[in-house]
């Protein structure tokens, strides 16, 4: 591998663009220090390896929406992992301000690439818990979106959570309030927080605003009466009034079909 520029470096590593060399094919190189690694788990095979490199290995089937592990090597002092990087792309965070904002047809065709992801690591056994637009790769050539950086995720349970890894913005009201949450219920809040990010531009909580039980969102009115309903139903502040995943893919707006 050619090493290139920087990508981004974040809590738990850096990454680097580069090209092999075998194909001259785009990739990303992912270097985290041993001493960063939190939590290890066992590959199919056996072996050892970051919890990260595990849970990679288990949504690296070929699902085009998830960033696939092409191989990983440990050293002595570093963990390094080889993915996939489309040739020209750009994370949903500076896509996104580019614009402003996007589209409800922009926004609704990204958006439904996102569930999709999330079903596939649901299936796959895997919880990722930092939905966010920074981890969310566009592949500008296609409109592919790639959900990246595996970090902060864990096995799927069904029983709560009482230990959070991710971005606390983030985080739903039952994890602020009680010390607990459910996997698919913090998902879809942070799938709600998404969606407003790329509707409005911004986040909905982010100007100090304390999430409270009786939290009531004002939404622009220029967006349609679904996605403000859509919004507001995944950032329900009671957990057990929120949708399902496949809730998501069922709803009206979801399902709207009509050209600009």
């Amino acid at each position: 591998y050619r090493l290139g520029s920087l990508l981004g470096r974040g809590g738990f590593g850096t990454v680097f663009a580069a090209t092999r060399l075998s194909d001259g094919a785009p990739v990303a190189i992912k270097r985290v220090p041993r001493n960063r690694v939190r939590h290890w788990g066992e590959l199919p095979n056996g072996t050892s390896a970051p919890l990260e490199i595990v849970l990679l290995d288990r949504v690296s089937t070929g699902f085009p929406g998830v960033v696939q592990l092409l191989e990983w090597v440990e050293l002595s002092n570093d963990i390094v992992m080889v993915l996939e990087r489309p040739e020209r792309c750009q994370d949903l965070q500076h896509f996104i301000r580019a614009r402003r904002f996007l589209s409800e047809e922009v926004a609704r065709e990204l958006f439904r690439q996102v569930l999709e992801a999330v079903r596939h690591c649901t299936s796959c056994g895997v919880l990722h818990r930092d939905i966010k637009p920074q981890n969310i790769l566009v592949d500008l050539a296609t409109g592919q979106a790639k959900l990246i950086d595996f970090g902060c995720g864990t096995y799927l349970q069904k029983t709560a959570y009482t230990q959070f890894a991710g971005t606390p913005s983030y985080s739903p009201p039952e994890w602020t309030h009680c010390g607990w949450y459910y996997g698919e219920p913090a998902t879809i809040w942070s799938l709600g927080i998404l969606l407003h990010q790329m509707v409005c531009g911004e986040h909905p909580f982010r100007r100090g605003q304390k999430i409270s039980w009786d939290h009531q969102l004002s939404l622009p009115q220029q967006l349609s009466q679904d996605c403000q309903d859509l919004i507001r139903w995944c950032l329900s502040v009671h957990s057990l009034d929120r949708p399902s995943l496949e809730d998501l893919f069922c709803d009206p707006w979801m399902q709207d079909t009509h050209l600009p």
